[in-house]
């Protein structure tokens, strides 16, 4: 469990240095340059996604049950990560109005899709990694709605085609991982 712990710690304290020291990060971008902050920032992430990854096969290797979710809790999840997968594609979808409407759909995405998950799984690692990841996402939604209203962003309208573009490539996306990829590279096969 200890490595899974450190792997959250470095991915997720890096990815919190714009909530909690925006003035620190600029500082250090102008010291370092951009490139250089954002290869140091590269490093870090993926030395502490490896962790995570590491750390959880371990932890997975001997679980603790804190609780057995109940069947239809995995129905809710897949649900749910659908929504998420749809909220990941319009971060990425020029011009369409669920981005126009909730500005920051990725950090809303990844909320989704930790709640989901803690609903329907109950070992100890399962609440460490998920549980970690929707409390970054709370306050990293929080942090950015935030520096919005203070620098008086204006987010452009989005369109109806964008917006189907949107729901489409979220659905896609969600099918191919959660119907091959997850239980390729998981382990973990959600429908079957």
């Amino acid at each position: 469990m200890t490595i899974l712990i450190l792997g959250l710690i470095l991915f997720l304290g890096l990815h919190s240095v714009r909530i909690f020291a925006d003035g620190w990060r600029t500082a250090m971008l102008a010291r370092l340059g951009e490139k250089p902050w954002k290869g140091l920032y590269s490093i870090v992430s993926l030395l502490g996604f490896g962790l995570i990854i590491y750390g959880f096969g371990l932890a997975r290797n001997d679980p603790v049950v804190l609780w057995t979710p109940p069947l239809f809790m995995r129905h809710l999840a897949g649900l749910l990560v659908l929504v998420s997968f749809i909220l990941l594609a319009a971060a990425y979808v020029p011009r369409n109005g669920i981005k126009a409407r909730l500005h920051h759909p990725m950090v809303l995405g990844v909320k989704v899709w930790a709640l989901a998950h803690l609903l329907a799984n109950g070992m100890l690692h399962d609440v460490l990694l998920f549980g970690a990841f929707l409390a970054w996402a709370v306050l990293c939604f929080r942090a950015a709605r935030r520096r919005d209203r203070a620098a008086g962003t204006a987010y452009p309208a989005g369109g109806a085609g964008a917006t189907i573009a949107t729901v489409f490539a979220g659905i896609a996306g969600w099918a191919v991982f959660a119907f091959w990829l997850h239980g390729l590279l998981i382990g973990i096969r959600p429908f079957g």
